[in-house]
């Protein structure tokens, strides 16, 4: 005996695709949705760490940004410091310097040359006088630029033709005036070190053998 299915089975067929196809769809919805939230939570978790860096960063640069200004403000203190221990030991070697200029004077005056004043503003020094000639006051600027531990840099302001004396003793001179620099101490040993420590190095070279 034949069996004929009348029931529209290719209709169910299709509804029970269809139906599939919906619940696979809903299930890739749910895992997308599900991987999208995963990935989403690690990269909020990694912004959020990085942004935990950058914060700590950002607190340890304020911190070093404050040490440096101290580490600035210690400077400033410390040149100024200096500065101050500079001056009292410049105030304290300036004391002798009218001793080395009167001393200084009196062995590298020529003669032939009067003086009749100096000033002194800062380092240098003005030399007022008097002299016979032209010769004695060029002598008198060699002596003070080569010869002088204590003075240098002799610059020749003015000479002029001048008379001295009344009636009979009237004399002519040349009135001339002398600006010249006054070491300290401590620019008069400055030479001195560079000089031993050139002997230093010298004595501690070999000599080159001769061939």
């Amino acid at each position: 005996m034949v069996r004929i299915n009348l029931l529209p089975h290719r209709e169910e067929k299709r509804k029970q695709r269809k139906a599939a196809f919906l619940r696979l769809l809903a299930l890739s919805s749910i895992m997308g949705f599900a991987i999208v939230l995963g990935v989403g939570g690690v990269i909020a978790a990694q912004i959020a760490n990085q942004t935990q860096r950058n914060n700590f960063i950002k607190a340890e640069n304020t911190k070093l940004d404050g040490q440096i200004k101290e580490i600035n403000t210690l400077k400033q203190e410390i040149e100024a410091l200096k500065a101050r221990q500079q001056a009292v030991e410049d105030l304290q070697s300036d004391r002798n310097q009218p001793v080395y200029l009167m001393d200084e004077l009196v062995k590298q005056v020529p003669e032939g040359i009067y003086l009749r004043g100096f000033k002194q503003e800062n380092q240098r020094v003005a030399i007022m006088g008097y002299a016979q000639s032209n010769e004695r006051v060029s002598e008198l600027l060699r002596n003070l630029g080569n010869s002088s531990p204590w003075l240098e840099r002799p610059d020749l302001i003015e000479i002029r033709s001048a008379n001295v004396g009344q009636g009979k003793d009237v004399k002519k001179v040349y009135d001339f005036t002398v600006n010249v620099g006054i070491k300290r101490p401590r620019d008069k040993e400055q030479p001195a070190d560079a000089s031993g420590a050139l002997r230093n190095v010298s004595a501690t070279t070999p000599a080159a053998k001769k061939p």
